[in-house]
């Protein structure tokens, strides 16, 4: 008989259209579905991607909207240009066997009108008391969270398996050897705190590179909080970069600065920073105590003091280790092999009647909401891929 798990499925990959899969440059979402089509095709799977015209991934691609949306200058517009790619996605639910969203809550009424398994990883932010009575009304459309901590405010949704994002395991180059400079990455937004990584940066008496992209809603903040920090000493803003400049920009640094103030939902930079040998150091919150062991992998720490102290003794942390916790827990490869687990979950449990008429929608989410019950809690790190 067939190993389920080795069963190869024709895959529905649906991404946001903000940037191409994958983004020339940022983009944290449309990386990992990037990371994770290509890798699933490497594991036999016939997948087809949904995503803007200007895409690369090594997949099929069906794109209604010829373009990324930043790169377009369209993103205000992104509710609406999505509806087309969305219809086109249902339309053909038949020809897969699974389709896995990206785009939180917008699929879940499409998920309703067909019978093909749909699943959605929840990439963002779940506390914004408006958004609940969305995903509360949904509640039965399984989902899957990117760390444990990103579930707390929504902690009854429909919850399949929580799968930590992957990268191949040859994307960034692992350096044994620390920089003499620390690295910020990633955007410029308050909750991030890189105004809170300048000062430590400062006290600590090591220079400072930040690589971070300027969204237009943080504009203000940049100009305001930002832009008048640059002109301290020991500090470097490089603007945005991409793929290839981050092994040397990750790699040669002492450490990666991390100062979020905010319920971060996952921080890929981080395991981007540990598939350098580059340790991290971050305030505890959100996802970032299930990322990073602490006095392990770097240090964890809330005050500004308490961070520049654990600047000073960053020297103490394997830069070998790092990269083999990457290894261990962070590849594409794991990735893809606990996202295939649940789809098969997903399917098996499809074909498995279930009480209810199925007519209704009442109906439908009762039926829905039993199997729910059987599915099993996948979580990545308790296992090995």
């Amino acid at each position: 008989m067939l190993n389920q798990t080795h069963r190869h499925l024709r895959i529905a990959q649906v991404a946001p259209l903000y940037e191409s899969v994958p983004p020339k440059l940022y983009g944290g979402t449309e990386r990992v579905v990037a990371y994770l089509t290509e890798e699933l095709i490497r594991r036999g799977h016939d997948v087809t991607l949904f995503a803007s015209g200007d895409s690369t991934a090594p997949a099929p691609l069906e794109a209604v909207h010829p373009m990324a949306l930043r790169t377009g200058g369209l993103v205000s517009w992104g509710p609406s240009l999505h509806l087309p790619m969305l219809s086109e996605v249902f339309d053909n639910a038949q020809r897969f066997d699974v389709i896995h969203c990206h785009l939180d809550y917008w699929t879940f009424p499409f998920g309703r009108l067909v019978s093909t398994p749909v699943v959605t990883t929840l990439h963002g932010r779940l506390d914004i008391a408006e958004l609940f009575g969305v995903y509360r009304y949904y509640s039965e459309a399984p989902v899957v969270s990117i760390s444990d901590a990103q579930r707390e405010p929504l902690p009854d949704l429909n919850w399949v398996g929580t799968v930590y994002h992957g990268l191949p395991a040859d994307q960034l180059r692992f350096n044994p050897r620390a920089g003499s400079y620390l690295a910020f990455l990633g955007r410029i937004a308050p909750e991030k705190g890189p105004d809170v990584a300048i000062e430590v940066a400062r006290r600590a008496g090591i220079p400072l590179k930040i690589a971070a992209k300027v969204d237009p809603v943080d504009r203000e903040y940049f100009e305001s909080r930002i832009r008048p920090l640059l002109h301290s000493e020991g500090v470097e803003f490089i603007g945005e970069i991409g793929e290839r400049e981050k092994s040397e920009f990750l790699g040669n640094a002492m450490a990666l600065l991390f100062p979020v103030d905010w319920p971060e939902p996952f921080g890929l930079v981080m395991i981007e920073a540990l598939a350098c040998g580059t340790p991290v150091i971050a305030r505890p919150f959100g996802s970032v105590p299930e990322v990073l062991r602490d006095g392990v992998t770097g240090f964890l720490a809330l005050s500004k003091e308490d961070l520049v102290q654990a600047v000073r003794r960053i020297s103490c942390i394997s830069r070998q280790r790092c990269r083999a916790e990457f290894e261990a827990r962070f590849t594409a490869g794991a990735m893809a092999a606990h996202y295939e687990r649940i789809y098969h979950a997903l399917i098996a449990e499809h074909r498995t009647p279930a009480r209810g008429d199925g007519r209704s929608r009442a109906g439908k989410i009762a039926q829905q909401m039993v199997a729910r019950e059987r599915l099993p809690r996948w979580r990545p790190d308790l296992e090995t891929a």
